[in-house]
């Protein structure tokens, strides 16, 4: 049978546990709200960038709510693609130039491809801006480089990536063994291209 003095230390140890773990809480409690804001503010900065990137001629971007529809969501998911934040690009003078649309593919090599892409009223697609990728480097990893200049300036429904060499307005010419890395490329493009042209027909609103 444990005597008082026992008692007295477990309790002691009990308060002394108590004490770390809540100052413990504390301090991460602390840290977490010092860095929401920053962590807020970065986020937000790398977002009106790459809208930035992807279509130079706007003077500001405003989010828009917009949700695809069922044929359109099952249409995606097909290919494995989803679509995120969209936002509307707008002139100096307020008027509306056209869309930008985040766009991912799930069925990168090495995950989640994610990539933004500007596409005016006219149904040009300016550029894409790749996000976030963690493909194989030498190979996927070089979509940056080898496949988002050839979206450039592109007036085309929807995109077709080849091995053999693009002939053709509409088509991508694949990263040399890495396939995979490409069609979920494409597919993210082509998914975002259908996100704007039912945005570009008034099929969203504003937040």
């Amino acid at each position: 049978m444990k005597n008082k003095s026992d008692v007295s230390v477990m309790l002691k140890e009990a308060g002394i546990l108590f004490a770390i773990t809540l100052i413990a809480g504390l301090v991460l409690g602390l840290v977490n709200e010092l860095t929401r804001d920053r962590i807020r503010i970065q986020q937000e900065k790398a977002v009106q960038e790459a809208c930035a990137a992807v279509f130079q001629t706007a003077a500001s971007f405003e989010e828009m709510e917009y949700e695809p529809d069922e044929a359109l969501s099952q249409e995606l998911g097909a290919d494995g693609v989803k679509i995120g934040s969209v936002y509307r690009a707008l002139g100096s003078d307020g008027n509306p130039l056209g869309v930008v649309v985040e766009s991912t593919s799930t069925e990168g090599y090495g995950g989640n491809i994610v990539l933004y892409l500007g596409v005016t009223n006219e149904g040009v697609l300016n550029d894409i801006s790749i996000l976030e990728i963690s493909e194989t480097p030498g190979l996927g990893m070089l979509a940056p480089e080898e496949l988002v200049p050839q979206f450039h300036e592109k007036n085309v429904d929807s995109f077709a990536y080849t091995k053999t060499g693009a002939s053709a307005e509409n088509e991508i010419d694949a990263i040399a063994g890495a396939t995979i890395t490409t069609k979920a490329v494409t597919n993210a493009v082509n998914g975002g291209l259908k996100a704007a042209q039912a945005l570009t027909e008034g099929g969203a609103s504003n937040e």
